[in-house]
């Protein structure tokens, strides 16, 4: 573990590890896109807040135009639809006996499997709570679940030496032989996320909130649809239940799961999701298409309509756009397809 690891991507998932390796004695450096933020990292130290643990740390981090050198190990950490754009910037550093790690939501790692080959990527899940909220600070709002594995299931040293490095921040990280099965789980979890974005409401009172669950509900149906058509079999993980989403599932177990999630995210100082900070505060595109847009694509290659996911798709462009406002009328939008 001598070796340094490069995070592409100091954000909220990237930033988080970069701090924890750091003050672990573990050699990394970080590359980010805001100078600002780059300059704070590596003089003042990146300052973790919140309720899980609050300190400052010291990581080198650079713009990518200041990188040098090649790495055996590399964490891409940016924003699904960035990950095209990354790659090229990050090939001419990572070695020919080197991988990627997607610490990302979505399917990246078909993306970066296109570029630099599947024998060299691999996998990980990532559910816990952190927002990026200037440069220099970070919102660690609540742990969750860590998984690492390799996209063809079989684990190598290289998994098993990642799974140690990621117990340092989660003790309670897992190494997967089904990495896919945790991806498809956030997936559908995630749908439901972009949702409560629809509204200024926090995820708690969205999932709470007995008049938007048969969309959310809905949303997570066409998604596991999906998945099972992948042949995938979700995973379970912080209260989202893959089993209570599937073809003739009982309503009450939608139900439960919704109410279990609520409670789940009660429990954080990340009241609202990343989707919801780009969109109100942060003013930019969110990973809708990349993550809700590709799923439906992938369902449509099934013969599988997802009139849900595909509207979801439409109002959260349409709030990108300013053409719609966040509310509860925009969320029900989408009820409106269930009638």
């Amino acid at each position: 573990m001598d070796d340094p690891i490069l995070i592409w991507g100091a954000g909220a998932i990237g930033g988080i590890l970069g701090a924890y390796w750091a003050r672990a004695g573990v050699p990394v450096s970080m590359v980010d896109i805001v100078p600002d933020h780059v300059n704070i990292c590596a003089t003042e130290g990146l300052a973790i807040e919140g309720p899980v643990e609050t300190f400052r740390q010291v990581v080198p981090c650079v713009t990518p135009d200041q990188l040098t050198g090649t790495y055996s190990r590399i964490v891409l950490a940016v924003k699904a639809q960035a990950t095209e754009a990354a790659l090229v910037q990050l090939q001419p550093h990572l070695r020919a006996d080197g991988y990627v790690l997607s610490a990302q939501n979505g399917l990246n790692e078909h993306v970066i499997a296109t570029h630099i080959g599947a024998e060299r990527t691999i996998g990980a899940f990532v559910n816990y709570g952190a927002d990026w909220i200037e440069p220099g600070r970070i919102l660690f709002g609540n742990r969750g679940a860590v998984v690492v594995g390799e996209i063809d299931g079989t684990p190598r040293d290289r998994t098993r030496e990642l799974h140690t490095l990621l117990k340092i921040f989660e003790p309670d990280a897992v190494l997967s032989d089904d990495i896919w099965a945790y991806l498809w789980g956030k997936l559908g979890y995630g749908a439901m996320l972009f949702a409560t974005a629809l509204t200024p409401d926090s995820m708690t009172e969205n999932f709470a909130d007995p008049a938007r669950g048969p969309a959310l509900i809905g949303l997570a149906r066409e998604v596991m649809r999906t998945a099972v058509a992948e042949g995938v079999n979700p995973k379970p993980f912080n209260g989202f239940d893959p089993a209570a989403f599937m073809p003739n599932a009982p309503e009450a177990a939608g139900k439960q799961s919704l109410a279990d999630l609520a409670a789940f995210n009660a429990k954080t100082a990340k009241t609202h999701t990343g989707i919801y900070r780009d969109l109100a505060v942060r003013k930019r595109k969110t990973e809708v298409d990349p993550q809700v847009g590709a799923v439906a694509q992938i369902a449509a290659g099934h013969g599988i309509d997802t009139p849900l996911l595909r509207r979801l798709v439409e109002l959260i462009h349409d709030i990108e756009d300013g053409k719609r406002k966040m509310s509860v009328e925009t969320f029900h939008e989408l009820t409106k397809v269930l009638t």
